[in-house]
């Protein structure tokens, strides 16, 4: 009798989770049911197979609203049904058009009026709703001569009194409108509620007509879905054999090209790939991703294949990815497998600036039809709940900043407030809005629109309105087309050092930089500013106590890294049996056999499921489901609690101490979500050679396209102080010399227009046209007749040194500039092919301090560049000790001075600490530990040079000072305002800081992991 359910996917409006929804279906004796989210279809798949689970017949269907509107309410009879519904959705949401007042002409579906909006006349497969509180109408003759086409309408949206006001809560944000200026026709009825069966049946039974068309209705619609059968598009070539004939020849060739032609160990491994591939029907998603690559190749764009599809020897003879699987033992079950029931998915990662050519040839190749991006739900979070919701209490912004900032335990305790969060709170992890998800893509072999409408977001390419587990559900292999910075670094850098030097490398041969002599060095120093991956100060770290200087080992650092190798305590033990491999036992034969690689530390998700099968003795398909566990993908608490639960069971059966076996599961529990299949850690690991290479053989060249990539890890400043310590002479913006981008000439080095804080982007790029059309500017006054720039955008650019080629003074240049535009007609512009003189005006000698070009360049760039930080210092004092000194002073009090260059807060038990990353007076890098004690009497105060006390520790070849004081030291005035003292010290607000936040619990302390280094009996 429920046609008219709404759950929580019903947008800012319904206040009901999915299975929340069926639960109370079951509790009401609710037989059938109809899932009609507004808009909508994302529940639709998880509703289906709730309903089956508990024996309610699932009806599915869309209510259809405009502008909250109800317009009418449609249910799908069959998989037809929904196609229809789906196919008028999307053309409404593409075309930007209102939804028509009346339903089009469906076939497969039923629809429902309200009374409210009822035509004239009904077509056959059109009803009536009408609720009960409305039934006394039907003794109108109007109403009363319809009944016969009418049916039971008891909407549902809500729960209980207090999810009434969640209801209108959620409405007012909608609208962005305070509560108390809601009208009754924002929000729903106070009836919408789900009633006991025979209650609702009771209130229509002088009605039977009603009652029997309601049951009509839910008899004939019969919406049956095939979760079984994959749904991507089947094959790549016409049928599976040609499919494999192909993928089999490309093989071939790839296997040669690859291993040569005499590899017997590689051919078998292709072999039984092949045959594993036929058997999923998995040619078609293998030679689709190939096609692919091969379009990019085409464009001579890079490519970097990751995740688990490394694991396969036929992706990397395709050239999907460039890791040899035979030589890191990646075995192919992890990605494809007779026993797997969920698909595999490739991760391939462009540069920022190509992807979206990629994602054009995919819709454009495959039809736009059958193209389209998973969308994914964008949930209420901490800090957006608490202004949403604040907002609509009518609180002003102040308050909201505090609200959305602060734990609740520092909140005001006023009423107000107490509802914000009671409500609030409510509102946590329900969905906000449907958005794109970033890089998953799904290609089908029936229109897309038979599963779901879509949505066309600013973007420009058409989303799905389910996510990437519903995808996967209903049988969508995704293909992940991701962007990153990396990928431009190293495709830039080819490209100018081409331009530059007129050599052309290679990249691409990963022979070339993987385990290359000289990147060896650099890494295991941690010189990887700049690198992909390997640069923050965390990883340089690992790299140094490591003395990491080879592939497999970058490969394991690549994974220790992750949060929750690091959390489980298992890379500090790493650490340690790396560097002293005969001052420790494996405490397991079983770890010894399956772990030798990585000392007996479960390092990648791979480990896990040795150990979970191989020590836990646990099935195949646990195994799978705890892998998937880790890697977030697997939705079910209950499958992963009674996975845990079979676990100590299955190590008792084998005679394991009980508390060896929950320290184990523990150390498996903290990978949850982050830690990397080795595949994925290789992937990175050539990715950071590659990158690596560059910086090592051609480094002015590397940094500069890290700059022009927006960098990475650290802000603008960092690679410029890094270009500069590779060789590179830095210079200021110029207009003649310098692109939008940062420019190269030899080893000059020009800042890009793009840096200068306050230009604008088409300004800037007029100049350049203007220049590259018409030859280089001659002077100031020739600027200013060809580019229609005003004054401000003119006094940017002769603060910043553009016009330093003209000879004349930045006061020289301002005088010049303000006499010119106090007279000058734009309309003149351009208009005489030969410009008559400028007057040569009579200019005063104005004095000018040397240092006046830093604080230009402070407040335009937010760095110098014609002097470094420590030469604005007012104190000449430069440390006793300089940072390639440290790790001769271990536990020895040093005091240095150094300029801050990124802070990370880390959450401890005893309170918030941090670690600081800086630059010595020679430029050189050096670490800090700041914990709570210290930073209690001596915080950062912004970014700038500090004055440092501290002990050294040297921990595995990397020192680190602990710090006992810090004070920052002050700067020289700004010389620009010697006559206003107020402003003297302005500028310097202009220098920044890198400072990156963690929200985590704290890591357990060494003594709380314990893990053993000896055996430990069975």
């Amino acid at each position: 009798m429920y046609l008219n359910c709404h759950s929580f996917h019903s947008l800012r409006y319904g206040t009901i989770p999915l299975m929340d929804l069926i639960q109370q279906a079951v509790a009401s004796k609710v037989k059938a049911m109809a899932l009609t989210d507004i808009n909508t279809v994302t529940g639709i798949y998880d509703f289906i197979k709730a309903c089956n689970d508990v024996e309610i017949k699932p009806l599915v269907g869309i209510e259809f609203r405009c502008n909250n509107q109800l317009r009418y309410i449609g249910l799908a009879k069959n998989m037809q049904g929904l196609s229809e519904m789906n196919r008028f959705l999307t053309k409404h949401n593409f075309d930007g058009t209102p939804l028509p007042y009346h339903a089009p002409e469906f076939n497969n579906v039923f629809v429902i009026y309200s009374l409210e909006n009822v035509p004239a006349v009904l077509k056959e497969n059109e009803y009536i709703g009408i609720r009960p509180e409305q039934l006394l109408k039907l003794f109108h003759e109007e109403w009363k001569a319809r009944q016969h086409k009418m049916v039971v309408l008891q909407p549902v949206t809500f729960r209980t009194k207090r999810e009434f006001n969640l209801h209108k809560i959620l409405r007012a944000i909608a609208t962005n409108i305070i509560l108390s200026k809601l009208t009754p026709d924002d929000y729903c009825s106070t009836t919408e509620v789900m009633l006991p069966l025979e209650e609702l049946v009771a209130k229509y039974e002088e009605y039977p007509d009603i009652l029997l068309n309601t049951e009509n209705i839910i008899q004939e619609c019969n919406f049956e879905f095939d979760f079984k059968t994959p749904k991507n598009k089947k094959f790549y070539t016409n049928n599976r054999k040609s499919d494999l004939a192909l993928l089999t020849n490309l093989a071939q060739q790839g296997l040669i090209w690859r291993y040569g032609t005499n590899n017997p160990q590689a051919k078998a491994r292709v072999e039984k790939e092949l045959k594993v591939i036929d058997q999923l029907q998995f040619s078609g998603y293998f030679l689709i991703t190939w096609d692919i690559i091969r379009y990019s190749n085409s464009c001579g764009f890079m490519h970097i294949g990751r995740g688990s599809g490394a694991n396969s020897i036929i992706a990397y003879c395709l050239g999907i990815t460039d890791i040899c699987p035979l030589e890191l033992d990646l075995y192919f079950e992890r990605f494809l497998n007779l026993n797997r029931k969920s698909p595999p998915d490739f991760d391939i990662d462009w540069s920022w600036k190509e992807r979206d050519v990629i994602l054009q040839y995919i819709f454009n190749r495959y039809g736009a039809d059958h193209v389209a991006f998973c969308g994914t739900n964008v949930e209420f979070k901490y800090r957006s709940i608490f202004r949403e919701v604040g907002k609509v209490f009518g609180l002003p912004k102040e308050e909201l900043d505090m609200l959305a900032k602060n734990p609740m335990a520092l909140h005001d305790n006023n009423s107000i407030v107490r509802y914000v969060q009671e409500y609030g709170m409510l509102l946590e992890k329900y969905p906000n809005q449907r958005s794109m998800h970033s890089c998953g893509i799904i290609i089908s072999e029936e229109p897309i629109t038979n599963y779901t409408p879509l949505e066309m977001p600013p973007k420009g390419f058409p989303i799905v309105l389910f996510d990437m587990h519903i995808a996967e559900d209903i049988g969508f292999e995704k293909f992940d087309i991701l962007s990153q910075r990396g990928i431009g670094h190293i495709d830039d850098s080819v490209k100018l050092i081409e331009k530059n030097r007129g050599v052309k490398v290679d990249i691409r041969n990963t022979s070339l930089s993987k385990d290359e002599a000289v990147a060896n060095t650099f890494l295991a120093r941690g010189k990887t500013i700049g690198c992909f991956y390997i640069e923050s100060p965390a990883m340089r770290g690992l790299l140094r106590r490591l003395k990491c200087d080879n592939y497999k080992t970058l490969v394991a650092a690549s994974s220790i890294i992750r949060p929750g190798v690091a959390q489980s305590g298992m890379m500090k033990e790493y650490i340690f049996r790396h560097n002293h491999p005969d001052k420790f036992e494996y405490f397991h034969e079983v770890f010894q056999q399956q772990l030798g690689e990585t000392y007996g530390i479960m390092v990648y998700q791979e480990d896990v499921i040795k150990i979970a099968l191989h020590y836990g003795g646990l099935p195949a398909a646990d195994g799978d489901i705890l892998r998937r566990a880790m890697s977030g993908k697997e939705r079910s608490k209950e499958a992963l609690q009674k996975v845990k639960d079979n676990f100590f069971v299955c190590c008792a059966q084998k005679g394991h101490p009980q508390k060896l076996s929950e320290e184990i599961y523990r150390q498996i529990e903290s990978f949850a979500g982050y830690s990397f299949c080795k595949a994925h850690s290789a992937s990175y690991a050539v990715e950071s050679y590659q990158s690596l290479y560059l910086k090592v053989h051609y480094p002015v060249e590397f940094m500069v396209a890290v700059i022009n990539n927006q960098g990475g890890f650290y802000r603008t400043e960092v690679y410029v102080h890094e270009a500069k310590m590779s060789g590179a002479t830095i210079h200021n913006p110029c207009v003649n010399k310098s692109e939008y981008e940062t420019t190269l000439y030899g080893t000059d080095v020009y800042l890009g227009l793009m840096h200068l804080e306050g230009l604008e982007t088409k300004m800037a790029y007029f100049m350049i046209k203007e220049r590259e059309q018409n030859g280089d500017y001659k002077s100031l006054e020739d600027f200013i007749n060809r580019v229609p720039i005003g004054i401000e955008g003119i006094q940017i650019l002769i603060f910043i040194g553009a016009f330093r080629f003209t000879g004349k003074s930045k006061n020289q240049l301002l005088v010049i500039a303000r006499l010119i535009l106090v007279n000058f007609k734009p309309e003149n512009r351009n208009l005489m092919l030969l410009q008559e003189p400028v007057k040569d005006y009579k200019l005063p000698q104005l004095e000018r301090s040397v240092f006046e070009d830093a604080f230009d360049e402070i407040e335009l760039l937010s760095f110098p560049v014609s002097f470094s930080p420590f030469d604005l210092l007012q104190t000449k004092y430069r440390g006793t000790v300089m940072a390639k000194e440290l790790v001769n002073h271990h536990k020895k009090t040093v005091k240095m001075l150094a300029y801050l260059i990124s802070r990370k807060h880390v959450p401890t038990n005893r309170g918030t600490m941090y670690f600081g990353t800086w630059i010595d007076y020679e430029g050189e890098y050096f670490d800090t530990a700041h914990f709570p004690d210290s930073l209690t009497q001596y915080p950062f105060q912004g970014g700038g040079c500090y004055l440092l006390l501290g002990t050294v520790e040297v921990d595995y070849h990397f020192p680190t000072v602990t710090i006992t004081k810090m004070a920052k030291m002050p700067f020289i005035p700004d010389p620009r305002y010697s006559n206003t003292k107020d402003r003297q010290y302005k500028v310097h607000e202009h220098i920044r800081e890198d400072v990156s936040m963690t929200h985590r619990a704290p890591y357990p302390q060494e003594h709380e992991i314990n893990l053993p280094r000896h055996k430990m009996k069975s």
